[in-house]
């Protein structure tokens, strides 16, 4: 075994190629998505490293394309959970004790495979499931993933090498355990990449992971426990389950040796999952660790002095990328009355330019939400502002799952900064503004501050700066990312730590060190060179 202390590669931010017409890049991401449809998939389990199938077969089809099948995935239970749990609990000695570079390793081969041979997989993989157009999907399952991989490798180094301070004669030292137990990881639809990093992140720190996709993003799941598989990760370590939410939960929440959760999704599922935990506190070996993101009811507040152009751009982008299924989503905008028109006839020309459908053809700006259930939320949302006196929809409305799970970029404008579409998270491409007087800049970051449960991102437009400095401060607890004359959507691995606070999760910042110290349990070592041989201090001498 080498005693050489080694230094991890400094990483640095995945490029984000184009797919200009015909680059090497399209045309090879073009290829493979045709292969991948070709082919119809039955998709197992992947529990101890081995290939599990069941009888209970799901259909898996693309949102925007609901007659076409990809295939399907094999939906288990409360018993192949329980097989999950005891294949991480034999894996976990061994990988505590795999040192650390080699366990790193693994991950930064899993990052090269992202951004090289898997590249195109991955970006058809996430397209196919949770219906991405390119740009958004190769940000997402390409280079935020590969981000962050290298940079967890790499923030490892620094928490293990930040060691106490010695006196003469002793030896003070940290060591980094892995928590005691198994982690259980909840990944959402929305991103890949926080997908493969929530169990990524612990498994990295020598913890073993019971790992649970949410059902729409399954496809493009089993892709990343591929690749885990193919970097080398040993069997047992990230055990991939197929299961009920209610089945999971009632094992895993039930274990002796659960140690963490590591969660991103509802604000009511999370509190759930919570108040489960604290009931069964007394079962555990140890304090579980819970790590989680939640919602968020992300604002734009402008200030008078700001550039309209800019303001529109920032929300066209903001809201509706993605078709506004990303936490940071920008969904409620504070605009000044002096600025009213032009915004609005900015938003409604962009709105208007938009073109939706299938992302596999790339000129289309919108594609579909994610599912059904989705679907009618979002629709509920938009026919209850038809029906408000509160509310106008001044662009979008219209809605159809005909063909796929497609709504038109919706614009409200309410004259209630209280009305729901301000307050609660729809999770869809729908933005509401509320227009407020110049005059009352100050009132309204309190209204900014108090009108949601949420604390996630949110941003200022302004080129005052004494009005950037006030609404950083009355807006300090409002959101865990703040942006200063851009979107509230975009964190970048490395450069914006992400996560918020109240509502909106445990702000353990994914991306950063922070998080992957929620992962280990520092113990601390003091070694005595020279111990004493007589009890007593030299003040008990005499006189």
């Amino acid at each position: 075994m080498s005693n050489a202390i080694f230094k991890v590669p400094e990483p640095k931010n995945e490029p984000i190629l184009k797919y200009e017409p015909k680059s090497p890049e399209k045309l090879e991401f073009k290829a493979t998505l045709r292969q991948m449809k070709s082919k119809k998939v039955d998709l197992p389990m992947i529990i101890n490293g081995e290939e599990v199938y069941t009888k209970d077969k799901r259909k898996m089809s693309p949102p925007y394309d609901l007659k076409f099948n990809l295939g399907t995935f094999n939906m288990g239970g409360k018993d192949h959970v329980k097989s999950a749990i005891k294949a991480a609990l034999k894996a976990k000695d061994s990988w505590e004790r795999t040192p650390w570079h080699e366990r790193a390793a693994i991950f930064l081969r899993a990052a090269e495979l992202i951004s090289g041979p898997y590249r195109a997989k991955m970006n058809a993989a996430t397209m196919l499931a949770q219906s991405k157009n390119i740009y958004q999907a190769e940000i997402d399952c390409v280079a935020e993933l590969a981000d962050f991989l290298r940079f967890n490798a790499y923030y490892l180094t620094e928490i293990y090498a930040n060691q106490p301070e010695c006196s003469k004669g002793i030896w003070n030292r940290l060591d980094y355990r892995p928590l005691e137990g198994f982690v259980f990881a909840i990944t959402p639809f929305n991103f890949t990449a926080i997908a493969g990093n929530l169990p990524a992140a612990p498994a990295l720190m020598g913890n073993t992971v019971v790992w649970k996709p949410a059902e729409s993003q399954i496809y493009s799941a089993a892709v990343v426990m591929e690749i885990f598989q193919k970097a080398g990760l040993p069997s047992g370590v990230i055990n991939l389950v197929f299961v009920p939410g209610k089945d999971a939960g009632d094992v895993v929440f039930d274990h002796k040796e659960f140690a963490g959760l590591h969660f991103t999704g509802s604000t009511g599922v999370f509190q759930h999952l919570w108040s489960t935990i604290g009931n069964n506190i007394h079962k555990y070996n140890s304090y579980p660790r819970i790590v989680g993101e939640t919602g968020g009811k992300d604002f734009v507040m402008v200030h008078p002095s700001a550039d309209p152009q800019q303001v529109v751009t920032a929300l066209a982008r903001g809201a509706f990328e993605f078709q506004g299924q990303k936490c940071s989503a920008a969904s409620r905008a504070y605009i000044p009355n002096s600025m009213k028109n032009a915004v609005l006839k900015g938003l409604k020309k962009d709105i208007a330019s938009f073109k939706m459908g299938s992302p596999e053809d790339f000129t289309n700006f919108i594609n579909a939400v994610i599912d059904e259930k989705a679907f009618d939320n979002i629709a509920g949302y938009i026919d209850q502002a038809k029906k408000s006196k509160e509310t106008k929809i001044v662009a979008g409305g219209k809605y159809s799952k005909k063909k796929g799970y497609f709504i038109e970029p919706t614009l409200i404008v309410s004259s209630d900064p209280k009305s729901v579409p301000m307050c609660e998270e729809i999770f869809g491409p729908v933005l509401t503004v509320y227009f407020y007087d110049d005059e009352e800049y100050s009132k309204t970051l309190k209204l900014v501050s108090t009108t949601s449960e949420y604390a996630l991102t949110g941003s200022i437009f302004s080129k005052d700066r004494d009005a950037i400095i006030e609404a950083t401060d009355k807006l300090k607890h409002a959101a865990g990312n703040f942006y200063i004359n851009d979107k509230p959507t975009g964190a970048v691995v490395g450069q914006q730590p992400f996560g918020g606070g109240r509502g909106s999760g445990t702000n353990d910042k994914a991306g950063s060190y922070l998080n992957l110290l929620r992962w280990v349990s520092p113990q601390t070592i003091k070694e005595n060179f020279n111990a004493p041989t007589d009890y007593e201090y030299a003040f008990m001498k005499g006189k």
